[in-house]
């Protein structure tokens, strides 16, 4: 069972579906307690950083830590893996999860933001995510902020310079576009979080 944490922000619908369309069972919830018990986990996110308050305030943040210390896997979608950071540009006053370091940044001037789109993604390293999809693939993206290519990111896409496409790190993985907008290649990306063993 894939639990998608429910926190009042983020691309529910189309996630569960995209699941569902693959034949993998989810439980979309607020209930911390079930979040603390989950197989795996994804964390979708559409909107501002500052939305990821209602994390720590409703007791979620604290059971998705508890679940990811257990080795339970873990996705983040656009927002939600720009949470798994330190902190962004978007809300410097809010405090991102923390396990990955460093900080979101804006988009440059020199480019059009938000970035909205299909841009390709090109493999940097070996991916259990990524397994089976070509080296270079398109995704779907929107969104004004991103993730510099730092350790553990595993594939980037170039866009004002280069970011942090997906990022895989033990049980933690992150996606900064909408695998669930992407066509067949993201299908096949949540196809293969899905199958991770727990």
């Amino acid at each position: 069972m894939i639990t998608i944490v429910d926190y009042k922000a983020g691309n529910l619908a189309s996630v569960r579906k995209a699941f569902a369309h693959l034949g993998h069972p989810t439980c979309v919830t607020e209930n911390s307690d079930v979040v603390a018990r989950a197989q795996k986990l994804v964390l979708p996110g559409v909107g501002h950083f500052r939305a990821t308050v209602q994390l720590s305030r409703t007791g979620l943040r604290q059971a998705i830590e508890q679940a990811i210390g257990q080795g339970v896997p873990f996705l983040g979608i656009c927002v939600g893996m720009q949470w798994m950071f330190e902190s962004s540009e978007e809300a410097p006053e809010v405090h991102g999860l923390g396990v990955l370091s460093g900080r979101c940044v804006r988009f440059p001037s020199a480019v059009k933001s938000p970035h909205v789109g299909w841009n390709q993604v090109q493999q940097r390293s070996d991916s259990r995510l990524l397994s089976g999809l070509p080296r270079e693939f398109f995704v779907y993206y929107t969104h004004s902020y991103r993730a510099l290519v730092a350790e553990g990111t595993v594939a980037e896409t170039e866009y004002g310079g280069p970011f942090a496409a997906v990022i895989e790190c033990d049980n933690l993985f992150g996606v900064q576009f909408h695998p669930e907008k992407s066509g067949e290649a993201g299908l096949r990306l949540l196809d293969k979080f899905a199958g991770l063993p727990c």
